[in-house]
């Protein structure tokens, strides 16, 4: 055994120790020197590498109907670019190549352009592409760096045929042929709820702009939150490395229908049509919960067609006319200063009231005499609304105002979307010098039947949605909730804003007239003869430029009601702006809102086919003759017990005609021609008589008609 050397074990440990030591030093040193003096060397190298951050965008959500339909969708969208630059411009192995492969591949480019894209011919292709590629740019290389290919975006089946073309079918970072990507905004329905729903308007620079309505107010929730990534060249490819990842939009469930809205769209757009008029608006609203189910906005364009330009549901204030005349009737029944049996004297149509003259419709017929507060309604009397309110709040007109909002007509809404305008409902002002606020004696009676305010639809909707919702105001729905990766986020509850409008008795005797407006008024062309409907008329003269005496006076014609009457679901506005008379807006719009109510009801109307069965009738299904086994198999699926039916199999004798009186047609002429006889058909069914009476000997040649029934 080897004695241990103590002495040589520590002199060769000292020599590693000083070893590793200097390295060490080495090391530190040239860390420093790094750090020091190659400081912005080694900077300029690593910005080379590494871009700066850049965004990623998120996915923007959904916006869907309520029943879960796409309202509005992202999906993506090139624009393609060549970079005659990539690979760089040195004389290589591989450049020498790739211009021989473009010298060679580039008619056959062309002419595959010209097919995906037939509004430029292959020689316009091939000269784009060739000026491209001879483009000096300003530090003197030749070859342009981001040439578009097609000014246009495309879609991403487009984009993959054309990536499948010659030379651009190479690497990105060989051939140049690439991409960007963008996010486009498409409503699969078309401008169906347009105004509504909103839109976004995208950019070049891949910047989206939402415009209105709901792409609007939700904007932030649906754009979700932006990413950022670096990238940084490795083996000669660029990586992205995803710093912080980008957070999806969700998607928001509005309370459109499609159906519904679609059927208020085209029955608005066909009474447009009828009568020529310039713009309409319809609102259908869910009583219970103030869903907004449909809202439909038409104006006549430049080509003389309908289009969504304006919310003017939400945002056209005007002058009501008519349907204003229930909210001035509820304040004066809720203020108990009138009741239904209140007769008031019209005389023959025409009053005089602080020095103006007030009119009824049927002045020129003589009027309607006295009639009572219900049939003043009914009937839609300027004269009665107007001296009522007059007569009763004359000497405290701010009363009356005050009365007009507790009602909720004047109530501001605070919509969830944008472009919403509350109403203008002025309170009596005689010291100012503004002319439009300034408040006369004939202001009372006239805002007393919609002059002298500004309303838009919107709030004369909600103001009858809580008169049929028994006094109960509920704020106009439009998103009902949040989703997120197929899971609610966040539920939109429905929202009381006032949980009564006025006294029980006041709002069952408004019920009351409105149904009679409808039953007995003149708002009959609104009625339905399979349900109840309820509601006001209403039309009103709207000044254009000029004036009422320019002799350009348009009529806004509305009618505002709910069906059905003694169980409301729904309410409905319809409004119509027209030009000359004819003018009336329970024949018009009432036809509109009678074409909707109609619709609406049947395609909510659910039927059992037990509803449908007699008491008195066998549920038994009649079974012809012939083949046994396949009606034992039908009766079996249609799970009908066979046991309670008799069925035999014909006995058939050969050369025999067989009996096939009740079989059917099929059945008959296999059992008849296994015999050797033709057969005639006549008529369809079962047989009814076959001219070969059954046991009657055969004989080939012979032909036997069955008679069907």
């Amino acid at each position: 055994m080897s004695k241990f050397n103590k002495d040589k074990v520590m002199q060769r440990y000292l020599i590693v120790a000083v070893a590793l030591t200097l390295v060490g030093v080495a090391v530190i040193a040239k860390a420093g020197y790094t750090m020091t003096a190659k400081k912005s060397y080694w900077e300029t190298v690593a910005n080379g590498l590494k871009s700066d951050s850049d965004s990623v965008r998120p996915n923007r959500g959904n916006i869907l109907s309520c029943d879960g339909q796409l309202l509005a969708s992202s999906i993506p969208e090139y624009k393609i670019f060549m970079d005659y630059q990539a690979g760089g411009n040195a004389d290589t192995a591989w450049n020498r190549k790739r211009d021989s492969i473009w010298n060679a591949e580039l008619d056959s480019l062309c002419r595959g352009l010209n097919n995906i894209f037939p509004e430029r011919s292959a020689e316009e292709f091939k000269a784009r592409l060739q000026e491209g590629k001879a483009k000096v740019l300003k530090n003197g290389t030749v070859g342009a760096r981001h040439w578009a290919v097609w000014p246009r975006r495309i879609s991403y089946s487009t984009y993959c045929e054309v990536a499948e073309l010659p030379y651009f079918n190479l690497p990105a970072n060989r051939g140049g042929f690439h991409a960007e990507k963008f996010e486009a905004r498409r409503r699969p329905f078309g401008s169906l709820a347009e105004r509504t729903i909103g839109d976004i308007r995208s950019f070049e620079g891949g910047k989206d702009t939402a415009r209105f309505g709901l792409e609007l107010y939700y904007d932030s929730v649906l754009r979700g939150k932006t990413g950022i990534q670096h990238k940084q060249k490795v083996l000669n490819k660029t990586v992205p490395f995803v710093i912080t990842p980008p957070v999806d939009g969700a998607d928001i469930v509005t309370t459109i229908d499609v159906g519904m809205q679609d059927l208020a769209e085209q029955s608005l757009i066909e009474e447009l049509k009828k009568w020529n008029a310039s713009m309409g608006v319809t609102i259908l609203m869910e009583v219970k919960t103030g869903d907004v189910k449909a809202i439909v906005n038409m104006r006549r364009g430049s080509d003389g067609e309908y289009h969504e330009m304006y919310n003017d549901a939400i945002s056209y204030r005007c002058e009501p006319g008519s349907v204003f005349k229930t909210a001035s009737f509820l304040v004066a029944l809720d203020d108990g200063v009138v009741d239904t049996s209140y007769i008031i004297h019209t005389g023959n149509g025409q009053m005089r009231m602080h020095g103006a003259n007030m009119k009824d419709h049927n002045w020129h017929r003589g009027g309607y005499g006295d009639i009572n507060v219900a049939r003043t309604l009914e009937v839609s009397s300027n004269i009665g609304v107007s001296y009522v309110i007059d007569h009763f709040y004359g000497s405290n007109p701010t009363k009356y105002v005050e009365g007009l909002y507790r009602v909720g007509i004047g109530e501001d809404l605070k919509l969830s979307i944008n472009g919403y305008l509350a109403p203008n409902i002025r309170m009596p002002n005689t010291t100012t010098t503004n002319r439009a606020e300034y408040w006369s004696k004939t202001t009372l009676p006239w805002m007393s039947i919609g002059y002298e305010t500004q309303i838009a639809p919107i709030n004369t909707v909600t103001f009858y949605n809580a008169i049929a919702n028994n006094g109960k105001m509920m704020r106009p729905r439009f998103v009902k909730e949040f989703v997120k990766d197929g899971e609610v986020i966040k539920t939109v509850e429905p929202e009381v804003i006032k949980d009564q409008i006025a006294r029980p008795q006041a709002i069952q005797t408004m019920q009351t007239i409105l149904r009679h407006v409808v039953s007995q008024g003149l708002g009959k062309k609104a009625g339905s003869h399979s349900f109840q409907v309820a509601g006001k008329t209403g039309t009103a003269q709207v000044a254009k430029a000029g004036g009422y005496k320019s002799g350009t006076v348009e009529y806004w014609l509305s009618f505002c009601g709910y069906f059905p009457a003694d169980n409301p679901q729904y309410t409905c506005i319809v409004c119509l702006k027209k030009a000359g008379l004819p003018a009336s807006g329970g024949a018009m719009s009432g036809a509109v809102f009678h074409k909707i109510s109609e619709g609406v009801m049947a395609k909510n109307l659910k039927l059992r086919v037990e509803d449908a069965r007699d008491s008195l009738s066998v549920f038994v299904p009649d079974v012809k003759g012939g083949d046994v086994t396949a009606a034992n198999y039908v009766l079996s699926n249609l799970n009908v017990n066979t046991s309670d039916i008799r069925l035999e199999t014909p006995e058939i004798q050969q050369h025999m005609m067989p009996n096939t009186v009740g079989m059917g047609a099929r059945d008959a002429v296999y059992q008849i021609e296994r015999q050797g006889v033709k057969v005639s058909l006549v008529g369809t069914g079962s047989v009814k008589r076959q001219s070969i009476a059954p046991g009657t000997a055969l004989k080939p040649g012979m032909t036997c008609t069955l008679e069907l029934k």
